[in-house]
Order: C-alpha cells, then sequence, then structure tokens
C-alpha cells in the first residue's frame, strides 16, 4: 500500500488534470472565500465553507477523476492481479490526495485561525475527518459511474453542488430550510464547524455528525454496487 501511495503522489504531480483537481482548484476555493470574507463576522462561517468546498473539490473531484484514470489505463486490473487486497490498492490511491487536502485545508484555516481562533479545536478536526470520508466514499461511488477521467468533469456536478449548496444555505438563519441544509452532502458538517469554531452551543453536535456518517456509508455502500476494476465501455 506504501509502495502505491509513493507512486501516486508522484504521478499526482504529473498529472496536470488531476493536480489541477487537487492542489489548485482547492487552494483557489478556499482563498475566494477568505478574501470575500466579512472581516467584522465570525469566522466559524468562512472556516465550515472552506472545509466543505475544499475537501469537495480536493478529495471529491481529484479521486473520482483518479480512480477513473488508474481503471482506464488498466492500472487497477493490473494491480487487482498482485498479491494485494483491493482495501489496499484503493487505499492507496487516495491518500495521497486526503492527505495533500487536509494540508491545503490546514494552511487554509491557520490563515483564519490567526484572526480569529476556533473556540473547539477538536470538534473542528473531527468534522474535518468526517468529511474526508465523506467525499471519498461518495468519490469511489462515483467513480463507479464515470468512463474515463474527462467525463468526471460532468459526473461529480451533481454532489460537488449540492456539498456547495450545503455549505452556503448552512450560513443562512434556520427556518423552513434547515431540514434541507442538513440533509445535503457537507450541509450539517458546515453548521458543525461554524458552532465549534464559534463557541455556540454544541448540544446538537451529535445531531450535525450524523448526516455526514449516513453520506459516508452510502457511498461506501454505493461503491459496492457500482465500482468497476476494468474500463468501462
Amino acid at each position: 500500500m506504501n509502495a502505491i501511495a509513493i507512486a501516486e503522489f508522484r504521478l499526482l504531480v504529473r498529472n496536470r488534470l488531476v493536480a489541477v483537481c487537487a492542489i489548485l482548484c482547492p487552494v483557489l476555493f478556499g482563498a475566494a472565500f477568505y478574501l470575500n470574507r466579512d472581516p467584522h463576522a465570525a469566522g466559524g462561517s468562512v472556516a465550515g465553507v472552506q472545509v466543505v468546498t475544499m475537501a469537495a473539490m480536493g478529495t471529491y473531484v481529484s479521486a473520482t477523476t483518479t480512480l477513473a484514470s488508474r481503471r482506464q489505463t488498466l492500472y487497477l486490473k493490473r494491480m487487482r492481479g498482485a498479491a494485494i487486497s483491493d482495501r489496499s490498492i484503493l487505499t492507496g490511491l487516495v491518500i495521497p490526495l486526503i492527505t495533500v487536502n487536509i494540508a491545503q485545508i490546514a494552511v487554509a484555516l491557520g490563515i483564519l485561525a490567526s484572526q480569529s481562533a476556533p473556540a473547539n479545536l477538536p470538534l473542528v478536526i473531527a468534522a474535518i475527518v468526517l468529511a474526508e470520508a465523506m467525499f471519498t466514499g461518495l468519490a469511489l461511488a462515483t467513480a463507479g459511474l464515470t468512463a474515463s477521467p474527462e467525463q468526471a468533469q460532468y459526473t461529480t456536478i451533481p454532489i460537488f453542488f449540492a456539498a456547495l449548496a450545503g455549505a452556503i444555505l448552512s450560513q443562512a438563519p434556520g427556518g423552513d430550510l434547515t431540514a434541507l441544509k442538513r440533509t445535503l452532502p457537507g450541509g450539517a458538517l458546515t453548521e458543525l464547524i461554524m458552532t465549534a469554531w464559534n463557541g455556540g452551543s454544541l448540544s446538537n453536535a451529535p445531531l450535525l455528525l450524523l448526516p455526514g456518517l449516513v453520506w459516508a456509508a452510502l457511498g461506501v455502500l454505493a461503491a459496492r454496487t457500482f465500482f468497476r476494476w476494468e474500463p468501462r465501455r
């Protein structure tokens, strides 16, 4: 698994499409939300949106693109013929993307924390880990329906924009949209990060963690059904 991860990290830098998705785009998204923030508002709203959008782009879109690319080149098929488990193969492929994305999020939140430090850092970290797990599971599922790395630009659109909508809606007051924004992937996690960062009441923390766990589980279950090791025709 370690050898696969190291080789994948090297390929990540060489593949322009994946490198842009995994490295450049998340940074641009994070910077855009930071630069357009309200300097007088609490930092939690920016932190929540940054984490979800950067994870959606850096982990979800990039992992889907990577897996589709490795399948198309028969890399997955060759690896599966070696003495290594399916789980180790997939883990080795996505670990570099997750590692890079977490580093990006840490830098973005570090800059934000210099202006407004989080009140509950452990809960913010827990939300980040859950976001990575959720988007990894969804990437495995989406990759099963994606025939090529180029097609991943389209197959990832529904989940990506649903996550973006959930993150943005979570900044609005409660009301009739509460159930919707918490149900969308990333919506509840955005609200949780906002609350943990700003020092709000954590009585709803278990409720806000639940949608992320459900989405992660649904992604894994869907991956078991749709994921393919050989090229899709």
